[in-house]
Formats: C-alpha cells, sequence, structure tokens
C-alpha cells in the first residue's frame, strides 16, 4: 500500500511542477519615433529653395512642378520627391537640390516638436531664367512695411526693428495685381520673433511665404508701459506690406 501511494507521488510530481513555473509573456516594444507625422501644404521656409535655370531648361514655355518634402524635428530637410513632374527630369533634379539647400522652420504641434511631410508648388517661367533676366533690370520690393515706413521717418511707432528685414520680392510674382499682406507675430524678453501669423494673404503663396521668413529673421524693439517693466510676458505686434505694381524698385 505504501508503495503505491510512493508511485503516485512520483507520478504526480512533473504536472505539478509545469504548473508552478512563471509563464512568459511577450513583450511588446513601442517605438517613440513611429509618430505620425504633420502634413502640410504650407511649408514655413526659413531659407526659401533658390532655383537657377536658363531659358533652354524651360524648352522654351513656363513650367510648373509640386515637390513632397520630408523633415525631422528639428526642421531639417532628410528627403524630398517630385509630385508633379515639370516634365524635365533635369529640371525636376535641379528642384531637388535647391530644396536640399533650404531651410524649414521646425514643426510644432500642441507644443511639442513634430516631423513634416509638406507640399511646395514651383511655377518656372521663362522671363525668370537666368540669362533673361540678365539682358533686362528686374525690379523687386523690399521689406517696405507700414511700421518700417513710419520708423524710417522718425515718426512714433509701438515697435521698431533693430534692422530692416532681408526681402526682396520680384514684380513679376505679383502678376499685374496690387498684394498686400497683414501680419502678426510675437516675440520674446530678447526681441527674437516667435510665431508669424498671417491676417490677410497675398492670394501668392510665394510671396506670404517670404514675408513670413523675413519677419522670423527679424529682431525689434517693442515699448513697455512702466507698469510692465518688471514683469515679462510675451507681446503681439501688428504690421502690414503693401506691394503695388507702378511702385517697384
Amino acid at each position: 500500500m505504501n508503495r503505491t501511494l510512493y508511485l503516485a507521488v512520483l507520478m504526480c510530481l512533473p504536472m505539478t511542477a509545469t504548473q508552478s513555473a512563471p509563464q512568459q509573456l511577450p513583450t511588446i516594444t513601442i517605438n517613440a519615433e513611429d509618430e505620425t507625422p504633420h502634413l502640410t501644404t504650407r511649408i514655413q521656409w526659413v531659407k526659401f529653395p533658390q532655383i537657377h535655370y536658363q531659358s533652354a531648361d524651360l524648352v522654351n514655355q513656363d513650367r510648373s512642378a509640386i515637390v513632397r518634402v520630408y523633415a525631422d524635428k528639428t526642421g531639417k530637410i532628410i528627403n524630398s520627391d517630385i509630385q508633379e513632374s515639370t516634365g524635365i527630369k533635369i529640371l525636376d533634379q535641379k528642384l531637388l537640390n535647391a530644396i536640399q539647400n533650404a531651410e524649414l522652420k521646425p514643426t510644432t504641434k500642441e507644443g511639442k516638436a513634430v516631423k513634416l511631410i509638406g507640399y511646395q508648388t514651383f511655377t518656372l517661367k521663362l522671363n525668370d531664367a537666368v540669362d533673361k533676366a540678365a539682358s533686362k533690370q528686374q525690379c523687386s520690393y523690399p521689406f517696405n512695411s507700414h511700421n518700417w515706413l513710419k520708423q524710417a521717418k522718425g515718426k512714433s511707432v509701438p515697435f521698431a526693428y533693430l534692422q530692416q528685414p532681408q526681402l526682396q520680392i520680384p514684380e513679376d510674382l505679383l502678376k499685374d495685381k496690387d498684394r498686400v499682406v497683414k501680419f502678426k507675430f510675437k516675440i520674446n524678453q530678447l526681441g527674437e520673433v516667435t510665431q508669424v501669423k498671417l491676417k490677410k494673404r497675398s492670394g501668392v503663396n510665394t510671396i506670404d511665404q517670404q514675408i513670413i521668413a523675413a519677419v522670423e529673421q527679424s529682431k525689434v524693439d517693442a515699448k513697455r508701459s512702466y507698469r510692465t517693466l518688471w514683469m515679462y510676458k510675451k507681446m503681439t505686434l501688428n504690421d502690414k506690406i503693401e506691394l503695388k505694381i507702378n511702385e517697384c524698385h
């Protein structure tokens, strides 16, 4: 009887050991880098792509293209590809090369830096070709905003640009029509521009983006009342630029 009981206990040991062993659960790894990029058709350029081409590159007609741009969280351009071609491979490649030499403003969403996938439209005109431009005197519009013009004349202004922002808008971008851009921006304690928003667009995206880039790179001196000198608070300032076809210099 004792022998039978002893054998029964031995036969149950493997089953008991199996049931008491800890179970290994699968490990799930979450990659923080796999975040959905921000999609936009309004890329914020710090340095707009500059493409130089000859009239022969266009094969005697104006060309246009749409380029998709990829940027990381720091705003660094990591890749670009053609979405709508100019119809000429060499010209498409010149666009891609120009984008690699451009600079983007880092994109934030709800205060957090995010990756970007943006779409930029380019219009390449025969009249803007290097050989065509060299044969004619092309006028352009500098940064003559409402506030800057008053400041330059020594009039009272709510804020002052430390120097005239850099801007050169070719006359032909106006497309034979007066353009107005109204904008507002915030500055930090150092007078650096931290955010630019358009209140009124010109109707030409290239003009809008170049003005935004010019304002973003500027520094201003804003007046504060004696009651707020002791405290720091971001200020919102307003300005506008009028581009008139008969006032190009």
